[in-house]
């Protein structure tokens, strides 16, 4: 789905007094229960005044790319790999969410305030400095602060950025906090994929417990990361997820595991997998493999055989997260074995979940086959 993007906001909705404020530090406010989280994701009957997804929709670009306020939450999610030209590895995350407060709790008119509220995340797995430096910024969208403009389409809080230039179909990113920066310019390198039923992304049998999910699985990334104070060039792939919704869980799904792989044979595979209280994975579970022709094969939550094969937990929270998988593709050919570049890539703001790069290698022979990022939340 898009899981943990509709999970973290509603860590906002539960906490809904979010709407003023903002945080640059991501472990500084206390973490939303859980089960506050996801009861503000849950499907209402349509009287909530949102626009939801319910069938599939015609697609159209550059103007899907921008925003779609009449639905109630929304991300747009990169992450991805880059490298200095000494071959240094780092892993990244820029993200910016949008989430409509319920209008009923706004008492003035004032722009300061506004329904709208926006949260950042942004975050540096340094793989050779065995180090993870996440971030965080939440406001209300009130001037001079945070906002988004259609067109050109921009988002931003503070000098945090990312821009998109439909012209030549280039996305720029900026994000600074105290000795880590980056800014990138990132060029598409596949096609547009719409994940699920033509972009609608359903995650139970219940009527408004869908979103619509679209991904760009390969943008070439060059521009310069600093560190400690240090610039770097570098250069590497990044990945986008976009999706929006009004409320796309059902009461049984406890959380969801989510993968995104760029395979060094040009191919790319998005999976989650939806767990119910039980830890079983959900009939609702989706992804899709993009072979490095372009051709693309839905993939159901039968298709994908997914085992953990080892734990870590989090000194910090004391969570447990599955640490290492084994996935298979049924009939793909593809037998890959997944290991976290870094143990701790825990996120500990307003909510925890863990999100961070891994590497893929064949489970036969051990041969290198490509990165990756995994999301863990509900544990």
């Amino acid at each position: 789905m898009n899981k943990r993007r509709v999970f973290v906001l509603g860590a906002l909705a539960a906490g809904a007094g979010a709407a003023h404020w903002r945080t640059h530090q991501a472990p500084a406010p206390p973490a939303v229960p859980h089960d506050a989280a996801i009861a503000a994701l849950r499907a209402t009957d349509g009287s909530d005044g949102f626009a939801h997804a319910e069938a599939a929709r015609m697609f159209a670009f550059p103007r899907d790319h921008g925003p779609h306020g009449d639905f109630r939450a929304e991300w747009w999610y990169f992450t991805g790999h880059l490298r200095t030209p000494e071959g240094r590895p780092f892993g990244f995350q820029l993200t910016v969410f949008r989430y409509e407060l319920d209008a009923a709790i706004i008492t003035s008119s004032s722009a300061w305030r506004t329904p709208r509220v926006l949260l950042a995340h942004f975050a540096l797995s340094d793989i050779a400095g065995h180090a993870f430096h996440p971030f965080e910024r939440y406001s209300r969208a009130v001037p001079a602060v945070a906002g988004i403009r259609a067109d050109p389409l921009a988002l931003w809080l503070d000098d945090w950025r990312i821009d998109y230039a439909a012209d030549s179909d280039r996305w720029h990113l900026s994000a600074a906090q105290g000795d880590i920066a980056l800014a990138l310019q990132l060029d598409g390198a596949s096609a547009i994929v719409l994940q699920g039923d033509k972009g609608l992304s359903r995650k139970s049998a219940s009527a408004g417990n869908a979103s619509y999910y679209y991904s760009v699985p390969r943008l070439n990334a060059r521009g310069t990361l600093t560190v400690g104070g240090t610039v770097h060039a570098v250069d590497g792939t990044a990945w986008l997820d976009r999706e929006w919704s009004s409320g796309a869980l059902a009461r049984e799904q406890q959380g969801w595991d989510w993968f995104g792989l760029q395979l060094d044979s040009g191919a790319s595979l998005m999976f989650y997998r939806l767990r119910g209280a039980d830890g079983n994975t959900g009939q609702f579970s989706d992804g899709t493999l993009i072979g490095a022709d372009g051709h693309r094969q839905r993939l159901s939550a039968t298709a994908v055989a997914l085992t953990a094969l080892g734990a870590w937990t989090s000194p910090y929270t004391g969570t447990r997260y599955p640490q290492g998988w084994r996935l298979t593709v049924v009939g793909a050919g593809l037998d890959l074995l997944l290991t976290p570049r870094l143990p701790d890539q825990e996120w500990r703001a307003r909510l925890r979940y863990w999100e961070g790069a891994v590497a893929v290698t064949a489970v036969a022979d051990g041969r290198p086959l490509g990165l990756g990022y995994v999301e863990l939340t509900g544990y």
